[in-house]
């Protein structure tokens, strides 16, 4: 039974090993498996080796160099009987520890193949450290693999002393008990334990010595780094450790001539005492008694040292710190020099409004949007705006119970079609997002495009596509274009995928995923691909196994293609004197809820570096990865082991360099970082006076609120020209109970240029420092204003409180948009758009008003534009373009693309007749649903969908057709319950 049970476990590796050769083939990067394997291969075969033989030749010397006769002791014949019992075995038992502990070592081993890659593709940081002098490089790249050979050597030793220990013991050479101790151990049981000490003291020895170096990333209180106790203490006992180590070393090897172990023993006890004394006891006392007193004056050139590293370490060097005397008064007209930012004000919130994309633009419920949309900026009608984005994704979890079975979810629902993409700056009298990129087939300013989304965020494990050419086409897909609507079958025709066409091919993925029908089923052919590990940051993760990747990848539409951007980054915590941050817990904010949103990852790092732009086909899954930081040393030592994957940023195109932008992770960590490494005093940085917080996020209902999570917006900061696009956030004091705000960091995040090149002030970190003497309302305290405001709108009869709290008890359910912060008129403006969400399975959020505040005044309407000119005095003195809105027909649901008004002069018999083909096409399709007949409703919605397109061309500007329905807005697949132009 174990036989055949480990039979099975390797046919099952072995089945596993070679689709991962498959997959890496079919992408185009085998030469990362490889190397990665080589190198564990290598890695666990010389660790394994090396430990088995050590091992081994202790057990051998012991038992070779073993009494003839043992002594007559009872001691000795009490072990008679494990003599015994272990002779017959003894060979077998030589062999078999070895080897098992072998196994334990390399495997350990292998796991560090990252260190002795980047070891052995060391690379120079052309920056030395502060106090050694010596290159950066150094503490990345070499000093982690010097210690991970100490900590192997000690290892092997240590288990290589018990071994001999134990051998000795059992066969006489060493005994316990009777005698005097210089007779308690043979000559060559002797000469034999105090080689392998000594040699265990001399890789002691080497341990004390490289810990002087890794003072430089020890942590304190205030900085990471060595501080004054550190430099006048702990690193001279080093030293002073190390040397002991070797003297002890050399008396442990004297013992061959003296044939005592009295000195070994005593100068063993000195070192213990040593390195208590020198190791602990000696650096408290100093701490205690000097430092304590003088802290303030003694740790400043250790507190500069930290301050610089960390800068440098975390990309932040040309930080601009501007002063910032915020105006907390409203005008009228103060918003007029800043007229170009503010029709650039997102309010559209993109984890707010996924729910009415997908009722609006699901089309049917086997699509899904994720729970947090994307922003980005594209040209429209020769325009760059603000853009919420998002992929129209395969939900098998929406297909019909009784249509779930192993073909349909393989083979049949492979992928999902098209972007759906939304102005961020203005919505429908209804409330809804305005869609400039909607529908299917796809409509909209993005022109021509591959809509079909094979790869994506919410993609089945695997799917299996292709047929032999004229066969019948089997996979649920749309046509792209022309007047025909409605379902077809399509082949897919992309190169993405493993051939799996062969018996062999298949017998190994039916293994791997334990599914017999990839090998029965006749919907497999000669043809077929499978498609698997289809995830953005799964795909890239695979091929560039050295990177940490961005929680939110993105898409975006480039040169034809919908792709998908994954920013890479390169990490490390062995900078010297750099800050250490716990990667998982600063980037850590409440977008994490949404859940097309992951985590970083954990660890401590005191290095980041944003190298990589990685990019993922949505059709065919190709991966690209360039490199964006090209001085990064990590990214040098990564391409040259994995040499050929990483392309040079030259390669980028202009279109997609237009959609690159500055990460987010990387933002939050630097704002962490920030928050208190924007004090570059030493002393004032001593004191912790001036150290801030990343606000919490008040829009948020629950208890522990977390960190709010930076947006991107087009603003432009004081000195700038016009508006960027950028990432934000806000600072409040630290452990302080005042709420206010004490900072804002902008940083240029638009990478694209006219020329198609990297724009200069990309990645530009600028930072509004509040001075002490003026105090501006922070997020959540403007959060409290809003929960409690008696003022009124001109556009409602009711205070903002009682709007808020009607809507919440007749049922509905308030959503509180993301709080904007924009530093414009000479202050700072919040903007909060507010969503209402009635009851009912199919409703969806809609924006009904938007809150504002500068200084200590606050309004709101139901517009931008009105609420910023209740705001100044009647005038804002600009226009944000919402207000145009009102009154223009919604581009939700099936209507046509969004920004098209419908022409003057309609035919009212046309439109008569359209709405009456929408009546009688919408009663067919509740009969057909009524009664279970998915064929008959589907037909019903294609003609609904025609009847509304007809409609849609026959009204009359700035009119509206109201659909049947109940006015909650429709289901995924229940057009006729929204509202078309």
């Amino acid at each position: 039974m174990l036989v055949l049970l480990a039979l099975l476990a390797l046919i099952g590796w072995g089945a596993t090993l070679w689709t991962e050769f498959l997959w890496y083939d079919s992408v185009g990067f085998r030469r990362v498996l490889t190397t990665r394997l080589l190198t564990q291969a290598g890695l666990w075969v010389v660790a394994a080796v090396l430990t088995a033989t050590v091992i081994w030749s202790g057990l051998w010397l012991a038992w070779r160099h073993r009494p003839v006769y043992a002594p007559s002791t009872p001691e000795q014949a009490a072990l008679d009987r494990y003599r015994t019992a272990l002779d017959p075995v003894r060979r077998l038992v030589f062999v078999a520890v070895p080897v098992l502990l072998g196994a334990f070592t390399g495997t350990a081993a292998a796991s560090q193949w990252q260190t002795v890659l980047l070891f052995l593709n060391r690379q120079p940081f052309g920056t030395k450290d502060p106090h050694f002098g010596l290159d950066v490089g150094f503490f990345v790249f070499s000093l982690p693999f010097w210690q991970m050979l100490v900590s192997f050597a000690t290892l092997v030793l240590g288990l290589t002393l018990v071994a001999a220990l134990l051998t000795h013991y059992i066969y006489g050479g060493l005994q316990l008990q009777g005698g005097p101790r210089s007779s308690r151990t043979t000559t060559a049981a002797r000469v034999h334990i105090a080689t392998i000490i000594a040699v265990l003291l001399l890789v002691r020895a080497g341990g004390y010595w490289l810990e002087r170096y890794a003072l430089s990333m020890s942590q304190h209180a205030r900085i990471t780094g060595m501080t004054y106790t550190d430099v006048h203490a702990v690193l001279p006992t080093r030293g002073i450790l190390a040397a002991a180590a070797l003297l002890c070393a050399v008396f442990f090897l004297s013992t061959i001539w003296t044939r005592t172990w009295r000195l070994p023993l005593i100068s063993l006890a000195g070192l213990l005492v040593v390195a208590l004394l020198l190791g602990g006891v000696y650096p408290s006392l100093v701490q205690s008694l000097r430092v304590l007193p003088s802290e303030a004056q003694l740790e400043v050139p250790y507190i500069d040292r930290a301050i610089d590293s960390t800068l440098a370490a975390y990309g932040l060097e040309k930080l601009e710190k501007i002063d910032y005397k915020a105006e907390t008064e409203a005008e009228p007209g103060q918003l007029r020099s800043d007229a170009a930012t503010v029709p650039g004000i997102r309010i559209v919130d993109p984890q707010v409004v996924s729910p009415t994309f997908r009722q609006l633009q699901g089309v049917r419920n086997y699509y899904q949007f994720g729970d947090a949309l994307d922003v980005d900026r594209y040209e429209v009608k020769g325009e760059m705006v603000d853009t919420v984005i998002a992929v129209r994704e395969l939900n098998l979890d929406g297909v019909p119970a009784g249509q779930r079975n192993w073909v349909n979810d393989h083979t049949v629902y492979t992928h999902g079609f098209g972007v759906v993409a939304a102005y961020g700056n203005q919505r429908t009298p209804e409330g809804e997002p305005r869609f400039f990129e909607s529908n299917i087939p796809p409509k909209g300013a993005l022109g021509e495009y591959e809509p079909r989304i094979y790869f994506g965020e919410h993609s089945p494990l695997y799917s299996i596509v292709g047929a032999p050419e004229g066969a019948t086409p089997r996979e649920l897909d749309y046509p792209v274009s022309g007047q025909e609507t409605g379902e077809v079958s399509n082949t897919y025709a992309g190169t993405g995928g493993v051939p799996i066409g062969t018996l062999a091919h298949r017998l190994a993925y039916a293994i791997k995923y334990r599914q017999v029908e990839i090998l029965l089923s006749d919907s497999v052919n000669e043809q077929s691909l499978l498609l698997d590990h289809r995830g953005p940051r799964e795909r890239v993760k695979r091929v560039a196994p050295w990177l940490r990747l961005d929680g939110n990848p993105y898409p975006a539409v480039v040169d034809g293609r919908v792709q998908w951007i994954v920013d890479g980054y390169t990490v490390s915590s062995r900078y010297p004197y750099s800050q250490m941050e716990e990667l998982g817990e600063v980037t850590l904010d409440s977008l994490q809820q949404a859940d097309n949103v992951r985590s970083i990852g954990q660890g401590r790092v005191n290095y980041i570096r944003n190298s990589v732009k990685a990019t993922v086909d949505a059709f065919d899954g190709s991966v690209n990865l360039y490199a964006w930081d090209e001085d990064d040393p990590l990214l040098k030592a990564w391409s040259q082991a994995f040499d050929g994957t990483v392309r040079p940023i030259s390669d980028i195109s202009g279109e997609l360099m237009g959609h690159l932008r500055y990460p987010e992770d990387l933002f939050k960590v630097q704002r962490e970082v920030l928050s208190r490494y924007h004090v570059v005093d030493a002393g004032s940085f001593f004191t912790g006076q001036d150290f801030w917080a990343v606000s919490e996020d008040p829009t948020v209902e629950q208890e522990t609120k977390p960190d709010i999570p930076p947006y991107y917006l087009s603003i432009a900061m004081p000195e700038q020209q016009s508006p960027t696009f950028s990432l934000t956030t806000t600072y409040i004091p630290a452990g302080s109970e005042r709420q206010n705000l004490t900072g804002y960091l902008a940083v240029d995040a638009d990478a694209g240029s006219d020329g198609g090149g990297r724009r200069d002030d990309y990645g530009q970190l600028r930072m509004l420092v509040l001075p002490r003497d003026t105090t501006v309302r922070g997020p959540g305290q403007f959060q409290n204003e809003v929960n409690s405001s008696n003022e009124t709108s001109d556009a409602f009869d009711v205070t903002l409180s009682q709007f808020l709290n009607l809507n919440r008890q007749q049922g509905s359910q308030v959503k509180l948009g993301n709080l904007l912060t924009l530093p414009v008129g000479d202050g700072l403006l919040y903007v909060e758009p507010v969503y209402v969400q009635s009851q009912g399975g199919s409703s969806y959020p809609l924006q009904r008003v938007v809150v504002v505040a500068f200084g200590n005044d606050l309004a709101w309407s139901d517009t931008l534009d009105g609420a910023l000119d209740e705001l100044f005095g009647g005038d804002s003195g600009a226009t944000a373009g919402d207000a145009g809105s009102k009154g223009e027909p919604s581009t939700g649901g099936t209507g046509g693309t969004a920004g098209e008004q419908p022409g003057t002069g309609a035919d009212e018999d046309a439109l008569a007749g359209a709405v009456d083909d929408i009546q009688e096409a919408y009663a067919e399709g509740q009969k057909a649903l009524e009664s279970g007949d998915w064929d008959a409703y589907g037909k019903a919605q294609d003609r609904l969908q025609q009847a509304i397109q007809r409609a849609v061309d026959a009204s009359p500007g700035g009119g509206s057709v109201t659909l049947p329905g109940d006015g909650s807005g429709g289901g995924a697949d229940d057009a006729s319950q929204t509202t078309a132009p």
